[in-house]
C-alpha cells in the first residue's frame, strides 16, 4: 500500500469561496437572496460562503439546479479540500499500521 501522499503544491480552496466568488458575486446576489433562490436558510448558505461547513450534497445539487453548476465537480472540490485538510492535521491520528500475526 502506497504511504505517501499526493503533493500538488499548494491547499484546494474551500467550494464555498469558489462559488461566493463565481456565482453570488459575479451574479451581484445578497446571502439571502441565493437563501431564496436555493430554497434554504440564509445562515446555510452564510456557513458554507464563510467556509464555516462544508458543501453537503444536497447543497451541491440545489446549486447546480439554480445555477448550472456541476454537482459532481463542486463534490469533488469538497474532498480534495476535506482530504487536504485531513492530510494537514494527520500527525493527530494516532493509529499503528496492522501488522498481521505469523500462523
Amino acid at each position: 500500500m502506497e504511504n505517501e501522499a499526493i503533493k500538488v503544491g499548494m491547499k484546494p480552496s474551500h467550494p464555498g469561496e469558489f462559488i461566493r466568488e463565481e456565482v453570488i458575486e459575479e451574479l451581484d446576489l445578497s446571502i439571502s437572496r441565493a437563501a431564496e433562490i436555493l430554497g434554504v436558510r440564509r445562515a446555510t448558505v452564510s456557513d458554507l460562503l464563510n467556509e464555516k461547513s462544508g458543501l453537503t450534497p444536497e447543497m451541491a445539487l440545489r446549486l447546480e439546479k439554480a445555477f448550472g453548476l456541476s454537482m459532481d465537480t463542486l463534490l469533488r472540490m469538497q474532498a480534495w479540500y476535506d482530504a487536504s485538510t485531513m492530510r494537514e492535521n494527520a500527525d493527530q491520528v494516532d493509529v499503528k499500521p496492522f501488522v498481521p500475526s505469523p500462523v
